[in-house]
């Protein structure tokens, strides 16, 4: 067995021992809205945040089919800790696409360093000498409080007029922008995802990625940072980041409503639950759910990773699919736990019955923008009938 083989063996099993810990968790972290920090440092503590870290910061530099399974696991007990895990462990791996001297800043003093992010492109950017001077306030940044920099994404005037503005993103220390504490949500209430205010901060050159680049995996890390993980379009890894938690928070579901239905009996007519077929049937069906999404995205990263390691080239058609395929995963997985949702009777609707809260977090994971499946379906639709492509974040 190969050192990367062991210790992906080990990360899974470290994965599968944290999952009655962060169940035991869960209610305790969504009441008072954020992760424990135990929780983090035990993730930590694990490699959790290492799994596609380049090695020569402290990473393991390993496929995303491992990191993302560790991720399904983990939401198995807490969708909220699977989901900062999901996001934030990925900005480690988006360091390796900046210019090297970002990741000095970053990590120079303490390879542990955490980062979180807003993408959504609503800063204010000036041209400065050296640089660039940013402001505004973005939604969502999942982990914030755990993290001592962060990612925000902003659009750059274009230089001359009719030339396309350009998407970055800008890296910032913890000095230089102020976290609101406005996340009260329905679920994935433990994630944090608090907003992020930014007023008139100094942002240098060096420390921003430009979409373009990670679109045609030609970043100026990729200098540095040459193992084949890290030539894998960024659009096509983030967006998995996001819907990938839902799938693990599915089987968590699956694995408390056939343990209550098992031994549930109805009050108004005496009968045991088990015996409904509509019961038998909907645990079937939820639990084909996520094993085709789980599938499909291992597939998928399969043809990614073959790919980046130097074997047929990616057609655009290939990403446009994969990108509608990370797109529909929470949509399918809301189809799944409405099912047992339905079957729980009128004890599903209290906070504490085990299915309650798996159902808030994957609506609420539906509501990210990455996991509104219409926009992506029409556009691989439209490819498929001969009309232009309309989406370049793949």
């Amino acid at each position: 067995m190969s050192d990367d083989a062991k210790l992906t063996a080990e990360l899974y099993d470290r994965a599968r021992k944290m999952v009655p810990l962060l169940r035991e968790r869960a209610l305790e972290a969504a009441a008072q809205g954020a992760l424990h920090d135990d929780t983090i440092q035990q993730m930590k503590d694990a490699g959790f945040f290492r799994i596609v870290q380049p090695k020569r910061w402290g990473g393991y530099e390993l496929d995303p089919q491992v990191f993302f399974e560790v991720q399904m696991i983990l939401a198995e007990g807490d969708m909220s800790a699977a989901w900062v895990l999901g996001v934030v462990a990925i900005h480690n791996w988006q360091m390796a696409l900046f210019d090297d001297r970002a990741a000095q800043d970053v990590w120079g003093e303490d390879d542990n360093v955490l980062i979180s992010s807003s993408y959504m492109p609503v800063g204010k950017v000036t041209r400065v000498e050296g640089g660039f001077k940013l402001s505004g306030r973005w939604g969502f940044s999942s982990g914030s409080k755990h993290c001592d920099w962060v990612f925000l994404g902003a659009m750059i005037p274009p230089l001359k007029e009719g030339d396309a503005p350009d998407m970055r993103t800008f890296l910032l220390p913890r000095k230089d922008y102020q976290i609101v504490d406005n996340w009260n949500t329905m679920g994935l209430r433990a994630t944090g995802s608090h907003d992020i205010v930014v007023e008139d901060a100094f942002v240098p050159e060096y420390r921003t990625h430009k979409a373009g680049d990670g679109f045609a995996m030609q970043s100026p890390g990729n200098a540095v940072n040459t193992a084949p993980v890290f030539r894998i379009p960024f659009g096509q890894i983030f967006v998995r980041a996001v819907s990938t938690s839902a799938i693990g928070a599915l089987r968590g579901a699956i694995a408390a409503y056939a343990d209550v239905t098992s031994k549930r009996v109805g009050k108004n007519d005496g009968k045991r639950t088990a015996s409904d077929p509509t019961a038998q049937y909907n645990l079937a069906l939820a639990g084909t759910i996520a094993d085709e999404l789980r599938l499909v995205l291992l597939r998928n990263f399969d043809r990614l990773m073959e790919a980046a390691r130097g074997g047929n080239p990616l057609t655009m058609e290939e990403r446009i699919k994969m990108r509608y395929d990370s797109a529909l995963v929470v949509e399918r997985c809301v189809e799944g736990i409405d099912m047992l949702m339905a079957n729980c009777g009128g004890m599903g609707t209290f906070m504490d019955h085990p299915v309650n809260k798996y159902f808030l977090d994957i609506h609420t994971g539906r509501g990210h923008v990455a996991n509104t499946p219409e926009k992506f379906g029409r556009n691989w639709g439209a490819v498929q009938l001969g009309e232009p492509n309309t989406d370049f974040f793949l």
